[in-house]
Formats: structure tokens, sequence, C-alpha cells
């Protein structure tokens, strides 16, 4: 058990050190002062632009705990929920291992509203099966539209298993919405159970949840400089890859997986400006949300002491 418990942490450390390695390869030759140059490149409508697309990617994140909690049947206060989000994502996204991360932060706050560990759980399980539908479904279209967004990474054109491959993720999409037409029976692990949602929650989550990585995306797309720039779904497609490269390698904030993969997929850019749109990503969706987070802790468990105390 001692092994298991460091061994995804291990994993993810590993990730970072190769990616950091493969990404000093490959950015050997710029400086600094390039860096510095391609962000005081971007015009103040790019910067402006790229924070918007912050705001709305974590409202929409927020849209997940309601959703949830919709789900379970839960009335919790809509600020302390949406603080709750923001603060589980925010944290969770620069700890790495989102999944289990945010539940520690998520049962820590909403057991302070009433809820069991059984329904944190569901809870959890909700917000992240919407994210996998809205992968799912944000990907299978790109893929449909846009087949040769793999060339990008292969070098090999694959246009009718993409096309393929996307209408499997779509087909999937409508098997689980067929599936809660169908009101299936619950999903029964040990004393867990975890019900198909009906077809209005289903509905939310297939609305709001892409929402979110269209405005993710939407943080780079705005920050690049125009040169060569491919368009915001080709954007949207390498950074759907290079995102879920991220989450899959369990690096603290992907950090160097990322940027590793998203230099790749758009080679044909100027890797400098590319660089910089990452650094801006890096700073509106990950560092100033991380800050923000902290902050809400401290107050929360300030809060949470002075309760005790009186």
């Amino acid at each position: 058990m001692n092994g298991k418990r460091y061994f995804w942490p291990v994993v993810g450390i590993g990730a970072v050190i190769f990616s950091l390695l493969l990404l000093w390869h490959e950015l050997r030759g710029i400086s600094l002062d390039d860096v510095w140059d391609g962000l005081a490149a971007i015009p103040t409508r790019g910067w402006v632009l790229a924070g918007l697309s912050s705001v709305i990617a974590y409202a929409a994140l927020a849209g997940y705990d309601h959703i949830a909690l919709l789900h379970i049947g839960k009335r919790v206060s809509w600020l302390f929920v949406t603080l709750c989000s923001f603060t589980t994502y925010a944290l969770s996204h620069n700890i790495g291992g989102s999944v289990f991360s945010g539940a520690v932060i998520r049962y820590r706050a909403y057991g302070t509203r009433g809820l069991t560990g059984q329904e944190v759980g569901v809870l959890v399980a909700v917000c992240w099966i919407t994210f996998v539908l809205s992968t799912m479904l944000a990907s299978g279209l790109v893929l449909v539209l846009e087949p040769q967004i793999i060339d990008r990474f292969s070098g090999i054109a694959h246009h009718s298993l993409s096309a393929a491959a996307g209408i499997a993720m779509l087909a999937l999409i409508a098997a689980y919405i067929f599936g809660s037409w169908l009101h299936l029976r619950p999903l029964k692990i040990a004393g867990f159970q975890l019900h198909y949602p009906a077809l209005p929650i289903v509905a939310r989550q297939l609305l709001i949840g892409p929402i979110e990585l269209l405005a993710a995306a939407a943080i780079i797309f705005f920050a690049l400089p125009e040169m060569h720039n491919p368009g915001y779904f080709v954007v949207l497609g390498v950074f759907l890859v290079s995102f879920s490269v991220a989450q899959i390698s369990h690096a603290p904030g992907g950090l160097g997986v990322f940027e590793v993969v998203f230099l790749a997929g758009l080679s044909d850019m100027d890797p400098v400006g590319v660089l910089a749109a990452l650094l801006v990503f890096r700073l509106f969706y990950l560092v100033i949300p991380l800050i923000l987070g902290l902050g809400i802790v401290v107050f929360f468990e300030r809060s949470q002491f002075s309760r005790k105390e009186s």
C-alpha cells in the first residue's frame, strides 16, 4: 500500500523531469529576452480577451459542482458552491491528480454543509464524468470536422482513422444520452451507488462542460501571434490533445508536458510566440487562480476555527 501511495506522484515528477528535458532541447536557442519580447508583442486586446476567457472557463467549472449537487438533490448556497468549485480546480490543476486532490478539498468544504462522504463521492464522480463527456464531445467534433489535426503530432496522414475516432466518441455521447432516456439502473460498487443522471442533467453536462474547454483554449488563441496562426479550431484541437496528455501524466500542473505537446502541435509557428502564449495561459489559468484559491482556503479555515472557538 505504501508503494501504491507513492506510485503516481513518482510518475508525475518523472513526467515533469522528462518533459522539461525535451522542452530545454526544443527551446535551447531561445533566450529569456526573446520570451519577454514575445510577451510584449501580445496586444492589449489579446491580454484582455485571454483574461476574460479565463473568467468564463472558471465560471463553467463552477457549473460542474452545481450540476452535481442538482443531481444528488442537495441545496447549498450559490456563492459557497462557486467559491468551493473555483478553489478546488485552482488547487487541483496545480497539484496534479485533479480527481483525487479535488475530492479531498470538496470533502473538507462540503462536509461543513452537511454532505456525507458518499454524497461527496457522487459529486466528485459526476464532476469527473462531466469533464470526460465534455472532452469527448469537443474532441469528437474536432476529429470529424478537422481530421488532419492528428497529422500535426504523427507527421503521417490518418484522416480516415481520425474521423472514425471522432464518430466513435460522438456515438458514445449519443449512447450516454440514450442511457439517460432509458433510466438505467444505478451503478453499485460495494456500498457506493451512482444513479444515472436524468435528461435535464445530461443536457446541462453537455452544454456547460464544453464551454470550459472552449474558453481555456481561447486563452492561448488570443495570446498567439497572428503570423501563421492556424485558427481557433486547430488551436482547440491541439489544446485538447495537450491538456489530455498533461492530465494523464499526473504531472503537477502538467508542467513541461503540456508545453512539449503544444509546441509539437504548432511546430509551424514561431516557438517564441507559442511559448509566450503558453505562459499567458499558465498565468491566467493556473497562477492567478492558485493565489486566489489559497486566499479563499485561509479565509475558510479561519472562519471555521472562529466558529469552533465561539
